[in-house]
């Protein structure tokens, strides 16, 4: 016996001879479609063996462009292929050809004027080309009211490599290009020219030169006492590139600090290479409208791969911007503190250090993330980090980085931990007089950097043995009161 629910499921008899009739009456108008399929479908199995260029119907389904429009592009350099040839004998010679390019010869970022007869030329070059070759440079001056005793004034370029061997793709290069008497101190202004000679590139069939125009100066734009006079600041911070995630409160701390320990003749150049978001722009605005800091974005230099975000690049670029604006010219990074002892002060300290044109700064190591249980702990996360992170690492037998300050118009190139291209002595006898403290990668971490609580005066943490160190925190109190005075309370709800 057949239920009842499957008897739904059949159609019954009328419903079939309906559709039969439908099919029948359009049996036409479905030969025709079925037809049409068929073509289309054997048209498309056969358009995927034609030719590119007949498959390639993209111009047919537009309108051409209007005649104002039409470009004629520029073809491009005619590349002569060499085949390989049979000599004589049935020798076969081959040949080798070679394609594009694998870096940029030179990329210019900055030139300055060093003195009437000298200047300096900041750039980047291929690391490979200056590793593997014997690239050339040739520093042309151009007059623009040129005669013919002065329109060919040229000297050799002296190249300057002063990245140890860091690069990466792109090398650092600083061109001093010092021809045999004064050019463009007549104040007709004029150009000055850099040919850069790939000397092969390590192909020696082929010698290119390139021709940057590395600076104008415009008739009476360069004043002669501006190389002489005495500079406009005793102390000038030149800043590596600022980049990822800082933390406001962290760059607060460091500029309140510096400003107070530089004093009102000094500046702070930052240079922000993707660093300096929003919140960190409103801890460094007040600064800047008080003319204490000035903000240079240079995020474009990250499109060439150098040394760590071409660090030595824009330190180099910094040295020659400002180099008679400055009496000293200091290099450290933005969480580490200059320190100098009680009962002496900055000015006593590079006084006594006239004599040299360098000199470094020793290191004191802090802990990253273990704070000093001295108080209750939710006072300890109000209070500023140099208050709380006062372990200081004093593990013996191992070597630490220095950082240095130099006097700027006696050095020609410069680097990151100190300068080899210098005109006189260095120093680094300076034990007792100045260090600087190290809080290592706290800058760029937006959270609480306190991940141990400690309540002993010495400790080991991984072997490593730590002494609390109060030297920083007890300068705090008097650094937020100068903040307050200088600035008022504007940056008081500053966040990690």
């Amino acid at each position: 016996m057949v239920k009842d629910n499957d008897q739904i499921q059949i159609p019954n008899h009328k419903e079939k001879k309906m559709l039969i009739g439908v099919v029948w009456n359009c049996a036409a108008e479905l030969k025709l479609l079925l037809s049409a399929l068929l073509f289309l479908c054997s048209l498309i199995t056969l358009f995927q063996f034609f030719p590119s260029s007949f498959r390639d119907l993209s111009g047919c389904a537009s309108f051409p462009p209007p005649s104002s429009a039409l470009v004629t592009p520029t073809p491009p350099p005619v590349h002569t292929k060499l085949e390989d040839d049979v000599l004589q004998g049935g020798l076969i010679k081959r040949n080798f050809n070679g394609y594009g390019s694998a870096a940029y010869n030179f990329i210019l970022m900055s030139a300055y004027r060093g003195g009437g007869d000298t200047f300096a030329v900041i750039g980047l070059s291929s690391k490979p080309l200056h590793v593997f070759a014997k690239p050339t440079y040739l520093c042309q001056w151009v007059p623009h009211n040129a005669t013919e005793n002065h329109e060919n004034i040229t000297a050799p370029g002296y190249k300057i490599l002063p990245d140890w061997g860091y690069g990466r793709v792109y090398t650092v290069v600083v061109v001093n290009c010092t021809f045999p008497f004064p050019v463009g101190h007549d104040g007709g202004g004029g150009r000055l020219l850099v040919h850069a000679s790939i000397a092969g590139g390590g192909d020696s069939n082929l010698d290119l030169t390139d021709t940057i125009e590395a600076l104008t100066e415009g008739p009476g734009s360069v004043n002669p006492l501006q190389l002489t006079a005495p500079p406009k600041y005793d102390y000038l911070y030149c800043g590596s590139p600022l980049y990822g995630g800082l933390s406001p409160q962290r760059v607060r701390e460091w500029v309140a600090y510096h400003v107070k320990m530089f004093g009102e003749n000094s500046h702070f150049v930052i240079h922000d290479a993707g660093g300096v978001h929003p919140e960190v722009m409103e801890v460094l605005r007040p600064w800047i409208e008080k003319g204490f800091v000035t903000l240079q974005d240079i995020r474009e230099e990250e499109r060439f791969d150098g040394y760590y975000h071409n660090q030595f690049l824009i330190v180099n670029d910094c040295l020659h911007r400002y180099r008679f604006m400055t009496k000293w010219m200091f290099f450290f990074d933005v969480d580490e503190f200059i320190f100098v002892p009680k009962k002496a002060t900055i000015k006593t300290v590079t006084d006594s250090l006239l004599q040299y044109t360098q000199f470094t700064i020793e290191q004191r190591t802090m802990s990253n993330k273990l704070c000093y249980l001295d108080d209750s702990v939710g006072k300890i996360y109000r209070k500023w980090g140099i208050e709380k992170l006062v372990y200081r690492d004093t593990k013996r037998g191992i070597r630490r980085d220095r950082k240095y300050a130099i006097q700027p118009r006696n050095v020609f190139a410069t680097g990151v931990h100190m300068s080899q291209n210098i005109k006189g002595k260095t120093t680094h006898k300076t034990e007792g007089k100045l260090m600087y403290y190290h809080y290592h990668g706290t800058i760029s971490e937006r959270r609480e950097p306190c991940r141990q609580l400690e309540n002993a005066t010495e400790v080991n943490v991984a072997g490593t043995p730590y002494v609390v160190d109060t030297t920083m925190r007890e300068a705090a109190g008097a650094v937020k009161r100068f903040e307050l005075r200088m600035i008022g309370s504007v940056l008081q709800k500053t966040h990690q």
